[in-house]
């Protein structure tokens, strides 16, 4: 190996970090990030719900014949309610015991109704994939599905249900109270928006990391100019295990590799102090350890405001890494030349 300075200390990172989320992630997590699509079309779902209708059915048809694609709806519903992944596999998995009649009835301005499901429960799990709400589907225009009408009479009126049982583990699909009613609905949905969902939060902050990643991951592809390396997203070293007998393979962000040779990449770019550092530093040990004693290297792309404010976790990883730099192009022109002299292209 070259004598270039790839094992950076915590003062040298943070002299050449970027520091806060750069202009051209930004952008990227704007078009990914729920958050901003669902405020731009908050007035539309208001609008949809404020249409004084008798029956579900006349509000899935206001929905179908609406500017609003129905999947985006569907997850202004979800996020409301506050109903994420975990809630919607009970629905499923617990689906005849919180609606032991396969219907639901409930009360709805003061009159009783009666809404049969369609395809509740699904084989499987039930799932963001599976109701067209996940990131990418989300700026697609799709019609309204059988199950997504299912969900959405949950979310509307779980909590109105005339099963007292029911109606407790629904407690917050409530919106339907308030449905032909514009001026409640302004109020009850202002209200909730100023609040970020546990939903929306948690996937803001998968999209950031994933982000980081996948521009790590592609600017290798493009400067490292080494043909006969893979670079992979996710992937794993061979003998790297969490548990002795290699039974349970670690899992690194990118994996960079050519023949027995490995370097695993971990990338970690947070602008707001949380504890993902902190597990990051407790493994860098005994990761270090293993790669080491098997040939290969561990490097760190670590930058944020709310990193550097770990300056214990950095250490811990700054020691026990083979190459740590920050989130900029020059940096990761660094991280480039460090792959270069491992895999004997320098």
């Amino acid at each position: 190996m070259s004598k270039i300075n790839y094992r950076r200390t915590v003062k040298e990172l943070s002299q050449l970090a970027s520091i806060f989320w750069p202009s051209e992630l930004s952008k990227q997590e704007a078009e990914l990030s729920i958050i901003p699509k669902l405020l731009e079309t908050q007035e539309q779902f208001i609008a949809i719900l404020s249409v004084s209708v008798a029956t579900l059915d006349g509000l899935f048809q206001i929905i179908d014949s609406s500017n609003l694609q129905a999947n985006l709806f569907l997850k202004h519903l979800i996020v409301l309610a506050d109903f994420g992944g975990e809630m919607l596999q009970r629905l499923n998995t617990q689906f005849n015991s919180i609606l032991p009649l396969r219907r639901l009835d409930y009360l709805w301005s003061r009159e009783n109704y009666c809404y049969t499901f369609r395809v509740l429960p699904v084989k499987g799990q039930l799932n963001n994939t599976k109701l067209g709400i996940t990131g990418k589907k989300l700026l697609e225009t799709q019609p309204l599905s059988e199950l997504q009408k299912d969900v959405i009479a949950v979310l509307l009126f779980g909590s109105s249900s005339t099963d007292e049982k029911t109606a407790e583990i629904l407690t917050k699909c409530e919106i339907g109270n308030y449905v032909g009613q514009p001026d409640k609905l302004q109020k009850f949905i202002k209200q909730r928006y100023i609040w970020v969902s546990r939903i929306t939060s948690g996937s803001q902050s998968n999209t950031l990391g994933q982000i980081t990643q996948k521009f790590v991951k592609n600017y290798l592809e493009d400067n490292l100019a080494i043909t006969t390396v893979k670079i992979q997203l996710n992937g794993n070293l061979p003998g790297v295990s969490h548990t002795e007998n290699n039974n349970r393979p670690t899992n690194f962000d990118i994996v960079v590799s050519q023949g027995n040779k490995y370097v695993a990449i971990e990338v970690s770019f947070q602008v707001t102090t949380n504890s993902v550092i902190e597990r990051k530093a407790g493994q860098a040990k005994s990761r270090f350890e293993q790669i080491e004693s098997l040939g290969y290297k561990i490097a760190y792309v670590l930058d944020g405001a709310g990193n550097f404010q770990r300056e214990n976790a950095l250490s811990i990883i700054c020691l026990y890494s083979h190459c740590t730099v920050a989130f900029s192009r020059e940096e990761l022109n660094l991280l480039c030349s460090f792959l270069k002299a491992y895999f004997g292209e320098d």
